[in-house]
């Protein structure tokens, strides 16, 4: 967080000549479940296509719906993929606030949802006042995370939370964590799923995020034997690239050590 400070602050940095920050929410909650409850555990965005590849596609659209509209307009879009404030930004324009756990909530949708952004040189008007903080005295994420990665409301220690741990640590995972991963291979939706907000979270309808049926279906016993060519197949556009097969291995091996993950 600390490289690029100053491009996180100033978008003019990222966008020669921006004036205007369009902050979006794209669904990817879904009621589909693995097969089989001892499998090994994927986070939700990881079901289905890459959300990375699906979302940049549709801000080129809107960027291209725009430029019909009002002539020529130049921009940039983002997805998690370069050094913006996303929830700052996305808070400002009214779509949520930043809940305990860090997230950005929406009183009507959750938390399960991308972020994006359309950086853009035309100047609009945010007549959207911030979101109201409606957490209240609620700690449910605080008491669920099994690896107390939220130390305090909205501050996440990064090096604890479990979606560092299974995706972005390149290292072997600590062995203070033994026992505490509750099966999760690749993410963790733990502090998501006991909100109460995502109660009213609703089925996305983007077909890209639809799960292969043969992901779903992996046994417990397949997730552990997979090989790198099962792994091509499944996630092949997949997020789950990102931690590339020898790292899936590395949170598998982890976590076999304790099949119960108590």
């Amino acid at each position: 967080m600390e490289n690029h400070f100053e491009k996180r602050l100033d978008p003019t940095k990222l966008e020669e000549g921006a004036k205007s920050v369009i902050s979006l929410l794209y669904n990817y909650y879904t009621t589909e479940k693995q097969s089989d409850n001892e499998a090994p555990i994927l986070s939700k965005y990881a079901f289905g296509k890459d959300y990375h590849l699906v979302i940049r596609e549709k801000l080129n659209k809107l960027l291209e719906y725009i430029q019909a509209n009002f002539g020529e307009v130049k921009g940039r879009g983002f997805v998690d993929s370069a050094p913006v404030l996303e929830r700052a930004w996305a808070q400002k324009a009214g779509l949520g606030w930043i809940g305990k756990n860090g997230n950005l909530l929406n009183k009507d949708l959750g938390s399960f949802f991308f972020i994006s952004e359309l950086i853009i040189d035309l100047e609009l008007d945010n007549e959207n006042e911030p979101a109201k903080d409606y957490c209240g005295k609620c700690t449910r994420c605080i008491d669920a995370c099994p690896t107390q990665a939220i130390v305090a409301p909205k501050i996440v220690d990064g090096s604890k939370c479990i979606s560092y741990l299974t995706i972005e640590l390149k290292d072997e995972i600590p062995p203070e964590f033994e026992g505490k991963m509750q099966n999760r291979v690749f993410g963790c939706d733990i502090c998501q799923d006991v909100c109460p907000f995502n109660k009213k979270a609703k089925q996305n309808i983007e077909p890209d995020f639809k799960p292969l049926p043969k992901l779903l279906q992996l046994s417990k016993k397949e997730w552990f034997n997979i090989d790198e060519s099962l792994f091509t197949e499944l996630f092949k556009n997949s997020a789950v690239k990102r931690t590339k097969y020898t790292g899936l291995k590395r949170n598998l091996r982890f976590i076999s050590k304790y099949p119960d993950n108590k």
